[in-house]
């Protein structure tokens, strides 16, 4: 094996000397992905395994990278091609696409993260008018060499030249039809010449030129065919979904060809060393003889599961079967394998680690560590958030009455409900206008993207676990079934004809169940996720009557609890809340709103406060509002008891505690038509006149209410206050927190605290009871962060308010813009992901590690907590351990994902410093 090193980086469409461009698969390794692409790197790990891997080479993604960026091939590149083209010649003892023996390869992407179907392959290159006939007295079968022909003129056609690939599927349909057969393998050597003819017609037509026939023309023009691919909409749609950065770039494997479609002896297939939907041991995937690789994943042609294999070439199944023992022992992971048998020769064409559903990620972290191939620490990185969240979405209800219509293959888990729609524009179009869709088609190709990604389920009538559908649908944590063969698809009626001859019509409610692959008519009700019922309490790991899903949750999170550094808190506001967040494992309070403490009954009181003319109708309705509150918080500090609560004073600005502008005119005006009393609505209608504002988000609000409005904010610290000696009367624990929110300056701070203090020690001495009532503040604005230190002089914490420090970073009004252009920047790449969803590392994080570093510099025991609900997003709580903030906060239901991500972090800084 030759030395690996990291690659210099050549000029755009020039060379660097020493730059290597092309590898043989004898000279990577598994390591080199972001070089190799992750095909590339596979395929070199297995044949450094020994393992029957065709001879091949792959051209790096730093030259894509270099075509990419100027238009043109590295000027070394073709050179490099020949010089591996010529030794791959020489092992292998034929010649690219000579007549009377011809090599064949395979023009195959590779990018680093798996992308299934989204760029292009070319079979077969090689082929032309000269070389078939070779090909077919080399096989010994004609009809052989004639299918290969015309798949290679369909895939080049379609691919490399643009022709609508529907021309090509088209034609194969009437020469099916013409024969009266089923399936393209009842086609013989005839028909097929005939179909290879009528193909070259297609691409003469619509291509402007025809079919080349120079092999190296081939080969050459599929390479920048795959390079180009990387930019195409599926793919660049496809990375926007996944988060793969788009500078990447791809690799390209040319790989010998072996054939699967060489007859009963033969095949290809797809295997997993463990069931990719439920984690499960066993023999999973699926087998096509007679066939090549792309019949599989796009199931254009049922297959046979694998475990059929054994009895129609027991040789080979028995070697497939020890093959994957090793690869999965060798990666310590689910392995998914692309393999193919030529007369009874097995051959590997690709192993890569699987994509595999929410459920099955967590049972095979947890069955590794069981048999010592991984650690906690590793299971803690083959899991995510967002698999935990799919975990906790509802499933069908078991007692429900239903109306199956039909079963396919368990594809991707989940229960989804919604209307039966047959192309992807329709679901994207039905999808914006609020309804949910299922996908319904025969089979998905990589143009049914967008709609697969709008719609709730995708359901197909062909296909198994191994189809675009299923693949792709997986890799979303989508709900899919495929296969379902009862149910015929007319997606140019769109309709679908289920047993017994029911037609389901494009706008009819279907429900499709990902967990067992059944069918139903119209909306079937669902139950909440086991998962949920376990942090619920409901349900117990352990029990005879837990699942093994529940257990495998269980012990994951058990492992994620005992590596985090971060606490993780909730965002609850009343008992009800801060209970449920508890059972879910909330280590506190991180932020009660107090504002949804004057809603309902209340807002009678608050509109007093606001109406009132003197310093005496003021103190009245403070006064009368003290009691509710303390009430409010001596129920938190009992949910709580033993936490900390973290109470913010009231935020929003006052008008919207007062009714809506235009129907209290309304209301006015009809009074006085009426001649009616109207002296109250009057005066409110003149307060909301009085506190409008055009950005009312960035006026009278927060600290600002506190310092303009006498007693409202220390009525608010009185009623904490009190709530915490009555609960230490009571032999409670409560450990109340006051956070001051919108601070710009250290000064309004100051004001603040120095009022909160003075009655703390009234309540103090009133009672007799001693409060240790922590005072911070909220850092939701950009000169907060920028004054960190000064603030940190009068604050024992800070909060990070990442949702409105956001806003004002970005100059964003969330309600507004999320509505307005957040989609067209989605779609245009300018955004990866919405800043509201995950942080924003390089503008408001860079202020959040700023704030905390400067914050603590003036204070070292400043805690440092985070209350926006980025707290909750699983990206965002990784960055928030590294700038060494204490806790995060989020919504009750969000708890798990936050503990799970922080023992993630925590994980994976372990092991970055160990490396």
């Amino acid at each position: 094996m030759s030395e690996n090193k990291d690659p210099q980086v050549p000029a755009p469409g020039g060379s660097v000397e020493g730059v290597k461009f092309v590898y043989d698969f004898t000279e990577g390794n598994k390591d080199l992905k972001d070089l190799l692409g992750g095909k590339g790197a596979n395929l070199a790990e297995m044949t450094n395994l020994g393992l029957p891997v065709p001879p091949g080479f792959t051209i790096t993604t730093e030259a894509c990278k270099v075509y990419l960026d100027s238009g043109e091939e590295p000027a070394a590149l073709r050179d490099e091609v020949s010089a591996h083209l010529d030794a791959l010649e020489q092992r292998m003892g034929k010649k690219l696409g000579q007549p009377d023996s011809p090599l064949l390869v395979s023009v195959r992407s590779g990018a680093k993260f798996s992308m299934p179907g989204m760029m292009d392959t070319v079979l077969n290159i090689g082929l032309s008018d000269a070389s078939v006939q070779g090909l077919a007295a080399q096989a010994g079968d004609e009809r052989f060499a004639w299918d290969s022909y015309r798949r290679l003129i369909q895939m080049f056609g379609k691919t490399v030249l643009g022709v609508d690939g529907d021309l090509f599927e088209e034609a194969l349909e009437k020469a099916k039809e013409a024969k009266k057969v089923a399936v393209d393998t009842e086609l013989d050597a005839a028909d097929l010449k005939k179909l290879v003819t009528k193909f070259k017609k297609i691409v003469k037509t619509e291509a402007g030129r025809d079919f080349p026939q120079d092999p190296r023309e081939q080969m050459d023009l599929a390479i920048k065919a795959v390079f180009d691919s990387w930019n195409g909409e599926r793919a660049k749609l496809y990375r926007r979904q996944e988060r793969i950065p788009h500078d990447l770039g791809t690799a390209v494997n040319v790989c010998s060809m072996v054939f699967g479609n060489l007859g009963p002896d033969s095949g290809t297939g797809v295997a997993f060393t463990r069931d990719p939907a439920s984690g499960h041991q066993g023999v999973y995937g699926d087998y096509l003889q007679n066939a090549q690789g792309e019949d599989v994943v796009a199931g254009i042609r049922n297959t046979v599961p694998l475990a059929e294999l054994e009895q129609i070439d027991k040789k080979s199944y028995d070697q497939l079967m020890q093959i994957m023992e090793t690869l999965e022992n060798h990666y310590k992971d689910l392995c998914d394998i692309e393999f193919t048998i030529e007369r009874g020769r097995l051959w590997m064409l690709q192993t890569r680690v699987g994509k595999r559903t929410a459920g099955a990620a967590f049972r095979i972290a947890t069955q590794l560590v069981d048999q010592g191939l991984i650690d906690e620490a590793e299971a803690l990185q083959r899991v995510t958030g967002a698999q935990l969240a799919q975990l906790m979405f509802p499933r069908f209800d078991d007692k429900a009455k239903v109306e199956q219509v039909g079963r396919g293959i368990a594809a991707s888990p989940g229960a989804a409900v919604g209307k039966a729609v047959f192309d992807s524009y329709t679901a994207v179009k039905w999808s914006r206008s609020g309804e949910k869709v299922i996908l319904v088609r025969r089979e998905t190709n990589p143009d049914d993207l967008d709609g697969m990604i709008a719609a709730e389920g995708i359901l197909t009538s062909r296909g198994g676990k191994t189809s675009h559908a299923a693949v792709v649908a997986r890799g979303m944590g989508k709900t899919c079934v495929c296969g379902a063969e009862e149910l015929e698809v007319d997606t140019k009626r769109r309709r679908m004809t289920v047993p017994g001859g029911h037609v389901v019509e494009e706008g009819d409610v279907i429900s499709i169940d990902g967990s067992s692959g059944k069918v139903y008519l119209g909306e079937v009700p669902v139950v909440p996720s086991p998962v949920v019922e376990y942090f619920e309490g409901r349900m117990h790991a352990g029990a005879d009557d837990a699942d093994e899903l529940v257990e495998a949750v269980h012990r994951i999170m058990a492992f994620a609890d005992r590596k985090r550094r971060l606490r993780v808190r909730a965002n609850a506001d009343n008992a009800e809340d801060a209970l449920r967040a508890r059972r879910f494992g909330a280590q506190g309070i991180g932020l009660c709103r107090t504002e949804h403490m004057f809603l309902g009954d209340r807002r009678e009181l608050v509109e007093r406060l606001i109406l009132a003319d003197t310093e005496a109708e003021r103190e009245e309705a403070l006064k009368q509002l003290l009691p509710l509150q303390k009430k409010d918080f001596v129920e938190l500090f009992e949910a709580m008891d033993g936490l900390p609560v973290t109470v913010r004073l009231l935020d929003p600005p006052l008008h919207e505690f007062l009714p809506d502008i235009t129907e209290l005119s309304v209301r006015v005006a009809l009074a006085e038509s009426r001649q009616e009393p109207h002296e109250n609505e009057l005066r409110l209608l003149q307060a909301v006149h009085r506190l409008h504002e055009q950005n009312p988000m960035l006026g009278l609000r927060g600290v600002r209410l506190g310092l303009v409005i006498p007693g409202l904010f220390t009525m608010q610290v009185r009623a904490i206050a009190e709530a915490a000696a009555e609960r230490k009367a009571a032999k409670g624990d409560p450990r109340a927190e006051i956070m001051i929110p919108l601070v710009g300056t250290v000064q309004e701070l100051e004001i603040v605290r120095e009022e909160a203090d003075q009655v703390v020690a009234e309540v103090q001495a009133a009672t007799g009871t001693e409060l240790k009532l922590a005072i911070g503040t909220m850092i939701e604005l950009p000169r907060a962060a920028l004054t960190a230190a000064q603030i940190a002089e009068a604050a024992e914490f800070f909060s990070f308010g990442t949702n409105d420090l956001t806003q004002t970073v970005w100059g964003f009004s969330r309600d507004d813009v999320e509505a307005s252009f957040f989609t067209a920047y989605l779609e245009k790449g300018i955004f990866g992901v919405s800043p509201f969803e995950t942080i924003d590392k390089d503008g408001v994080g860079s202020l959040v590690a700023a704030a905390a570093k400067a914050g603590r510099a003036t204070r070292p025991d400043l805690k440092l907590g985070v209350c926006g609900e980025h707290g909750g997003d699983p990206e965002s709580v990784h960055f928030f351990h590294e700038v060494g903030l204490d806790y995060v906060s989020c919504s009750p239901f969000r708890i798990p994902v936050a503990r799970l991500e922080a023992g993630r972090a925590a994980s994976a800084s372990e092991g970055s410093d160990h490396r």
